[in-house]
């Protein structure tokens, strides 16, 4: 796309060596060829008028204006009456290298991926309502470095959300705003190496082979698989294992859904204040319940011992980039640092929308919509599920927008996935999150949270023969 201006000319970076042997005029056609055939002009970007080139420069407008001439004559630049000069759509360039590309993944029909928000829902209003009030508000000092934490109203307003909301026990001095799960993750079990941890528990399932772990691994600390089930991580198994820190998805735990028992629970706060461990709680999906209370923070029975993060991802969107990190006092300077080290703090005007969005009680307004959202479509896969493929078994559907559906005995998870994907209809098996990488029990994690409810029907419908191990027996 080329770049328009409305009154004021583009620049153009070109240098003239005065002292040189070479004239002016032929410097500046050269470097303007030069230019256009490297690529930094394009087809149909504009150049400044002969008089602001001339003034830029500090040349004759009538040496410029010769200089365009010449390079009309040879078809790199055209101009219309009452038009500025652009570079010539036919204009000579020389080829740049072809960029190595992956190939384009094919587009899918249905695509039932775990952990993406309805994207169409990101409540575009209340942000630009909220980003002119931040740039309305701000003051001026501001808008400089400031504190790494993040911004002292945005931390102020979530310590007392995460007091109402979550149960948690916040101060705002104790929060370093981040850009992110990935992000405060790594802020975190960087601040824990430092201080000698080599060994860190993480759920299986739960992050499997993916991004996080690779991340662990790259910063020098073994990631030790501790098993999940009914009742959410294994406490007796961690104990086990001898680790030192452990991340948690105790609210709706990530894959299986589960909710971490409350035995579970303060045997876990036991557990770190007798080896002085630390619990790094991953408050994933605790914004969306359905069919029971909502459960508070593990944080809020052992703040001393739990570091929680948080972020507005799945509430609001990905592309945010916006998450924090409640620290306890002890590990708060060490974790301030790793931010500091990191990026020196994340944006601070991103940061002041999102507390007047929280302040406004417009966030709280968006959340509310979006559990009527996401338990329609829960309720429509539900339905799907039961008129298309009966009798399989559906679990982990009390919070979030993902499910854990159990495939028959003899039906191979890959196999599924395979041919749904022949089908155009993306599933996902356990597999994937699992570190082993182990295929038994066959399980897929079902995605529905950017999935309208037909959609979901026409997916379910698709691949329902192929759930079932039953070719052609499905109900329409």
């Amino acid at each position: 796309m080329s770049i328009e201006w409305a009154g004021l000319g583009p620049e153009v970076l070109l240098r003239l060596d005065r002292d040189g042997p070479e004239p002016l005029r032929a410097q500046l056609e050269g470097g303007l060829r030069e230019a256009i055939r490297a690529g930094r002009l394009r087809a149909g970007e504009r150049l400044p008028s002969s008089r602001e080139l001339a003034r830029q420069l500090g040349v004759s407008r009538g040496l410029v204006q010769d200089c365009y001439g010449q390079l009309y004559a040879e078809g790199y630049l055209t101009a219309r009456v009452g038009s500025a000069t652009r570079v010539a759509a036919t204009a000579p360039a020389r080829p740049a290298p072809a960029p190595a590309e992956r190939p384009a993944a094919a587009r899918l029909d249905v695509d039932f991926a775990s952990g993406v928000p309805d994207l169409a829902g990101f409540p575009r209003a209340d942000w630009a309502w909220a980003v002119r009030e931040a740039c309305r508000t701000v003051a001026n000092a501001d808008l400089h470095y400031g504190d790494p934490r993040g911004d002292r109203t945005l931390r102020r307003v979530l310590a007392g959300y995460l007091r109402r909301v979550r149960a948690a026990v916040a101060e705002p001095a104790d929060i370093v705003v981040c850009t992110g799960f990935a992000q405060g993750l790594g802020l975190v079990l960087r601040a824990l190496s430092r201080s000698g941890v080599r060994a860190v528990g993480f759920e299986d399932p739960g992050y499997g082979q993916g991004e996080t772990l690779a991340a662990v691994t790259r910063l020098g600390i073994e990631a030790v698989p501790v098993p999940v089930d009914e009742g959410g991580v294994d406490v007796a198994a961690l104990a086990r294992t001898g680790v030192a820190a452990v991340v948690l998805t105790p609210a709706h735990q990530s894959p299986t859904g589960v909710v971490l028992a409350p035995d579970r629970r303060h045997a876990l706060a036991a557990w770190a204040a007798d080896r002085d461990a630390v619990v790094v709680e991953d408050d994933y999906d605790a914004e969306f319940r359905y069919d029971r209370e909502p459960v508070g923070t593990l944080q809020g029975i052992a703040a001393g011992r739990v570091v929680l993060l948080g972020t507005v991802s799945k509430s609001l969107a990905p592309a945010m980039r916006l998450g924090w990190v409640v620290c306890p006092p002890h590990l708060t300077e060490a974790i301030v640092e790793e931010k500091r080290l990191s990026d020196r703090g994340s944006p601070g005007l991103d940061q002041l929308a999102l507390a007047r969005l929280i302040e406004s009680g417009r966030y709280d307004r968006h959340l509310r919509r979006m559990r009527g959202v996401y338990a329609g479509r829960r309720e429509a896969l539900a339905g799907a599920l039961a008129r298309h493929a009966p009798g399989l078994r559906l679990t982990g559907l009390a919070a979030g927008f993902h499910a854990v559906l159990h495939l028959p005995e003899g039906v191979r998870e890959a196999d599924v996935v395979a041919a749904a994907r022949e089908r155009s209809v993306g599933l996902y098996g356990m597999s994937d999150f699992r570190m082993s990488g182990g295929t038994t029990p066959g399980q897929l994690v079902i995605g529905f949270g950017n999935l309208g409810e037909p959609a979901i029907e026409r997916g379910v419908a698709a691949v329902a023969d192929l759930l079932t191990g039953k070719p052609g027996g499905h109900a329409d």
